[in-house]
């Protein structure tokens, strides 16, 4: 565990927050107004969990296989988006699960494995030669 703390820091940043801004209760904002907002807010939160976790794993791997890193940098988030959904139904009286937050949260997570493997990938490539 330790070692994925160091390999993965500012991954398990993002995933404290994504812990507390998922389970604590959501305050009322003007942007409230704004259409679709917390789908938006979804999309960019796990969209940035995997490009993140992209950065981190380029930075400790030497040769990328995309069927390996996959794992880390897709399924996990997908996993924790999942997890999160059933916390809120199950665990508090302020959220609720909900399938379209799931959904957003997948296309986050899709959108940041391709940034992360086609864009990400590509530059640190060249930076590390």
């Amino acid at each position: 565990m330790i070692h994925h703390l160091k390999q993965y820091p500012f991954s398990f940043v993002i995933i404290c927050a994504i812990f507390y801004l998922s389970l604590c209760p959501m305050p009322q904002t003007e942007m409230d107004d704004i259409p679709f907002i917390d789908k938006w807010v979804h999309l960019c939160m796990y969209g940035s969990l995997s490009g993140v976790i992209w950065i981190e794993y380029m930075k400790s791997h030497r040769s990328v296989r995309f069927i390996k890193a996959v794992l880390p940098t897709a399924i996990f988030p997908l996993i924790l988006s999942g997890s999160m959904e059933l916390l809120q139904t199950c665990c508090t009286t302020t959220r609720n699960g909900d399938w379209l937050d799931m959904a957003a949260n997948s296309i986050g997570v899709i959108l940041g494995t391709i940034i992360g493997y086609y864009i990400i990938r590509p530059f640190m490539k060249r930076k590390k030669r």
